[in-house]
């Protein structure tokens, strides 16, 4: 047992033994219902079965890593387990076994088994002895629990790697999330197909279904609130520094959610140009802007990612305006060619001309515009593509083949990120030098639907008269 180190207690007496394993009371929970996502999970596993019939596939939740000595990061489970599970404990694995036809042959099916920790044993001493045993880090399900609120057999996790070991036939793995389990098939697996198990499980998530949604605008709309909690405390950032929006964020997600969905970006004045700004240790002022780029992570780990371009007292200067109009007009164009039938790419390009179309009327690049978006020169202002796909993962669907993602067609049920931006670095000599230090983006989450597309994130304001009305409501 994995016991905390330089512990003040001398060796564990007969007489204390004895006394930690008496006197519990039954724990256990009885009728429970299966998790909202379950139903959900169960079709996603058929849709993984049916796409390679006849072998072993195994999906690791992922184990707790080491942060310093003998302290852990928060645990965050493999989001290919969590699609497939709905479950999100450390060290548990999903195993798709193959079932065999009855003239003997392959291609029945597969029975799923949810391979995790059982309680805590008190016989010998697990469960106040290991630094995690339940006394130390709290109660878990128990198998019997835990198959109720899954709705799929559950058994042991400790058993697993020798039960993997000892298998025979075609097996895949996720990789990169568990080392004991690839090491027990270590001659079994070859990294092209793990690949292409990876890329599957990718694509399965490309299309939402209706728990997704309702989750992504659960997201949504808590971002929301942690983006009002934030304008109404601006005031007390410019006493301290960009830690303090970070923090009132953070506050919203851990209450309504489970965490931040990714690091913050809380980008003031010059930072707004650096593109991931997390470290959140510059100054407020007044007269500048505030990019905050911040989504709400829920409990079952969809997120939101949302930015919005902040005036810091309230109000946008001239220059400050004109480049969020244009933003802001931009992101209009791309959300309005979000709609089934459309290229992915659609989007991205009418957002880019936009913007290509502005900087050629300001006289920061040589048009004319097609000859700018030929040669991509808006790109030393714009920098990045203008979205992705959103999902448990705020990059979601990363490991999707070309043609099922940035060369796909939309279909209803596709949640994507719509976020131009504009950014004048400090230090460009190229743009007149009031526009240098200005970084606008603003982004929203966008679901396809049937007859055209649905802003996720609406609840917060868009354009530039909107955002000053909503900050000076907020403001008292």
């Amino acid at each position: 047992m994995k016991q905390r180190k330089n512990s003040l207690y001398p060796a564990v007496s007969d007489a204390l033994a004895t006394v930690m394993k008496s006197d519990w009371a039954d724990t256990e929970l009885r009728g429970l219902s299966p998790v909202a996502q379950a139903a959900f999970a169960a079709g996603r596993r058929a849709a993984l079965s049916a796409r390679f019939p006849g072998e072993r596939l195994v999906i690791p939740a992922g184990n707790l890593r080491t942060r310093s000595n003998d302290t852990e990061y928060p645990f965050r489970a493999a989001t290919e387990y969590v699609h497939l599970t709905g479950d999100q404990t450390q060290d548990a694995v999903l195993v798709l076994e193959p079932l065999a036809t009855e003239e003997g042959g392959e291609g029945a099916g597969h029975a799923a088994t949810a391979y995790l920790l059982p309680r805590s044993n008190r016989e010998n001493g697990e469960f106040w002895l290991d630094g995690q045993g339940e006394l130390w880090v709290g109660r878990r399900h128990s198998l019997t629990e835990a198959e109720q609120l899954l709705g799929m057999p559950c058994k042991d996790v400790r058993t697993v790697a020798a039960e993997l070991r000892e298998a025979t036939g075609p097996v895949r793995v996720v990789r990169g999330h568990d080392a004991g389990i690839e090491a027990a098939l270590t001659d079994k697996v070859t990294a092209e197909r793990d690949a292409e198990l990876k890329i599957f499980l990718s694509e399965l998530r490309l299309v939402k279904d209706e728990f997704e949604i309702g989750e992504l605008a659960k997201a949504c709309e808590s971002t929301a609130r942690g983006f009002e909690d934030v304008v109404k405390v601006l005031d007390r950032a410019e006493a301290t520094s960009e830690r303090y929006i970070e923090g009132t964020f953070f506050l919203r997600a851990r209450v309504e959610g489970n965490d931040v969905g990714y690091g913050s970006i809380c980008a003031a004045g010059p930072h707004a140009t650096t593109l991931h700004w997390v470290r959140n240790d510059g100054p407020v002022r007044s007269g500048e802007l505030l990019l905050l780029d911040a989504g709400v992570e829920t409990h079952t780990l969809y997120t939101a990612d949302v930015t919005r371009t902040l005036p810091v007292n309230g109000r946008f200067s001239p220059l400050q305006r004109k480049i969020y109009d244009a933003v802001y007009e931009a992101q209009q164009a791309g959300i309005d060619a979000v709609k089934p039938g459309a290229a992915y790419r659609d989007f991205h390009e009418a957002a880019q001309r936009v913007l290509a179309e502005k900087l050629v009327e300001w006289g920061l690049v040589e048009g004319p515009v097609e000859r700018v978006l030929e040669l991509a020169l808006q790109r030393r202002w714009t920098l990045h593509g203008t979205g992705h796909m959103l999902g448990i993962d705020v990059h979601d669907c990363a490991q999707a083949r070309v043609d099922a993602y940035v060369d796909c067609t939309l279909e209803p049920g596709m949640v994507l990120t719509v976020e131009p931006g504009l950014y004048f670095q400090a230090d460009d000599l190229s743009v007149p030098a009031e526009y240098r230090g200005i970084g606008v983006r603003i982004e929203d989450d966008i679901l396809v639907t049937d007859d055209g597309c649905r802003n996720l994130s609406d609840g917060l304001p868009r354009r530039s008269d909107e955002v000053e009305a909503w900050m000076a409501r907020l403001r008292g």
